[in-house]
């Protein structure tokens, strides 16, 4: 076990590092921030002072080991948009994010799996129809799509809930929450039903799939064999080691709710970090670019190594191959 978790945080950091590389290079490539600090019209004198003092004179790798060493501490600078630290803008943005996107999580888990094992065990009913026709729906329109439709019935015809924004928040020390609102939860409902949609019918369909192909294997045979009820094959045998891959993808999906509510933040103008990283891409804002690709990699990251422990603490055939190689 140790050296499972020491050769995943060892692939981590390698994988951090290499994110890291590429978000400077960003620095490099795209753009001088002297130019966007001092604008066209600056001396000479000025801009010399200015890349000495940034530290863009120094060799190249020098440059590189003080933007991870700053990168591993949080900063990444000032915004050259706004003149504020990105830390604390991403900061500010960062519960926004996590909280649209937990809530998106729970809708999908809570409505994809029993919808999944559902079309699984009552294959060929109307209803077992109906969900399969929705999902092929979910994954093929576009998530925007998805937004302005939801915007165009629910709030504009209906009027039932907001169209954008965060509603009400409250301040729990640096964190600001929506969630202990009214208020709040009346403007998320849209936002996280729509980044919600398309991770539903994934986890539907995978969970169908799963369970059609346990349901086929031989000790589900020797268990009906054993005169066990139908609910105990199912839910005691079946769902249980159908969850083992879809708590992998699951735990990897939860990372690209937070990676990719870029699309539904700005359609319904959420103040998250997609909506920070937008309009830092529109004004090559690039200490802000850098620093979204470092925090979502992070991310990433930690997800995937968090499920790849739950999956080795799960699993137990990968706990005795682990002995077994010893």
């Amino acid at each position: 076990m140790t050296a499972f978790v020491l050769r995943r945080l060892i692939q981590a950091v390698i994988v951090m590092i290499a994110v890291a590389f590429i978000a400077f290079l960003l620095f490099q490539y795209v753009g001088d921030p002297v130019v966007f600090l001092l604008g066209q019209d600056a001396k000479p004198d000025q801009i010399r002072e200015l890349r000495s003092a940034l530290g863009l004179d120094q060799p190249f790798f020098v440059q590189f080991w003080h933007f991870l060493v700053n990168a591993a501490q949080g900063e990444f600078g000032l915004s050259l948009r706004q003149g504020a630290k990105v830390s604390r803008l991403i900061g500010e943005r960062f519960p926004a994010t996590l909280e649209l996107a937990l809530v998106a999580a729970v809708l999908a888990l809570f409505i994809g799996i029993p919808m999944g094992v559902y079309t699984a065990l009552r294959r060929g009913t109307f209803m077992s129809q109906v969900f399969m026709t929705v999902s092929l729906l979910g994954v093929s329109l576009p998530t925007f799509l998805i937004g302005i439709l939801l915007i165009l019935v629910f709030a504009v015809t209906l009027g039932w809930f907001p169209s954008f924004g965060r509603g009400e928040t409250v301040k729990l020390g640096w964190w600001t929450s929506g969630l202990f609102r009214v208020d709040g939860w009346h403007h998320i409902v849209l936002p996280a039903v729509t980044l919600a949609i398309f991770q539903l019918t994934l986890i539907m369909r995978l969970v169908r799939a799963e369970m059609l192909e346990v349901l086929r294997t031989d000790y589900i045979k020797f268990a009906r064999a054993r005169g066990l009820s139908n609910r105990a094959i199912h839910f005691g045998h079946a769902l249980k080691n159908t969850l083992v891959p879809v708590m992998t993808i699951t735990g990897l999906q939860l990372g690209g709710l937070i990676a990719f509510a870029i699309i539904t933040e700005s359609v319904f103008q959420w103040p998250g970090m997609g909506l920070l990283f937008i309009q830092a891409v529109t004004f090559a804002d690039i200490p802000v670019m850098a620093a979204y690709l470092c925090l979502i990699a992070l991310i990433f990251v930690v997800i995937n190594l968090v499920v790849d422990l739950l999956y080795f603490v799960v699993d137990p055939r990968l706990r005795v191959g682990k002995a077994g190689g010893h």
